[in-house]
């Protein structure tokens, strides 16, 4: 009997193991045409050449409103990818231009990508509020690098991005001189609670400041997020990214090991 029971709590315990070690991770739901659409049938539509534009991410208000048009096949809402494809006649007179480029069969919208500050420019000082209620001022960590990043609720590249950091950045740098601050820009503490709130089944449970007014965002960057900046020891900007690409985040974590290496 003593035997079976520990056979139990081992088989338990490895499955427990393995549940926050298989943490699920933040998936984009795609819609093509206003239907939702498999991984699969996406793929199909792409080797066909019938991919129009392809946009990681909408707006709040096209957000609500796939919302209300799918209920609950929406899901959590937070990762939506929305695809716009060829009619036949438009693909027939694309295949018939022969001066039209394969790259140009998707076209990616990331918006504009201007920056007010740039590579080797000092960071710009601020005060950022977190969740939690501390208040953090970037003057105060020099001697740590930096990663500011800035991000929104609506936005599913930014949340798609989140999934990868614990592992990928958190983790691995948690005993060195780094620290994130992962701020969102023009939201409302709330918003940002409730969404952080649904975030945690993805292993998202890091702490994040909030910039409700886009006074600290309006220092340093317009246009599309996420945007990220990697600030060296001692406040200088050394990488810059927009956007979230296949690789992006690893790119990121190499960057912030270069720096705590110096």
């Amino acid at each position: 009997m003593k035997k079976i029971i520990i056979l139990i709590f081992i088989f338990f315990g490895f499955s427990l193991f393995g549940q926050e070690k298989n943490i699920k991770k933040p998936e984009y739901i795609i819609i093509a045409n206003n239907e939702i659409i498999t991984k699969e049938k996406l793929t199909e539509l792409a080797q066909k050449g019938l991919l129009k534009s392809m946009n990681k991410g909408v707006t709040e208000e096209e957000r609500d409103k796939l919302a209300e048009k799918f209920g609950d096949r929406i899901g959590d809402r937070e990762f939506i990818m929305k695809i716009d494809v060829l009619t036949e006649k438009e693909r027939e007179e694309r295949l018939n231009n022969k001066s039209s480029k394969a790259e140009e069969v998707v076209k990616m919208s990331n918006g504009n990508e201007d920056l007010y500050l740039n590579i080797n420019d000092n960071a710009s000082n601020f005060e950022v509020q977190m969740l939690d209620g501390k208040k953090i001022t970037l003057s105060d960590l020099k001697g740590k690098v930096v990663l500011v990043n800035y991000w929104a609720t609506w936005c599913a590249p930014c949340l798609i991005e989140f999934g990868e950091f614990p592992e990928k950045i958190l983790e691995p740098f948690k005993n060195e001189s780094f620290i994130l601050l992962a701020i969102s820009i023009g939201e409302s503490k709330e918003k940002v609670q409730q969404k952080m709130n649904r975030m945690k089944k993805y292993g998202v449970l890091f702490n994040v400041g909030i910039d409700p007014k886009k006074k600290i965002w309006n220092q340093y960057a317009t246009g599309s997020i996420p945007k990220s900046f990697v600030i060296d020891k001692k406040g200088v900007i050394k990488y810059i990214s927009s956007g979230n690409s296949e690789d992006n985040v690893d790119k990121l974590a190499l960057e912030i090991k270069k720096l705590l290496a110096e």
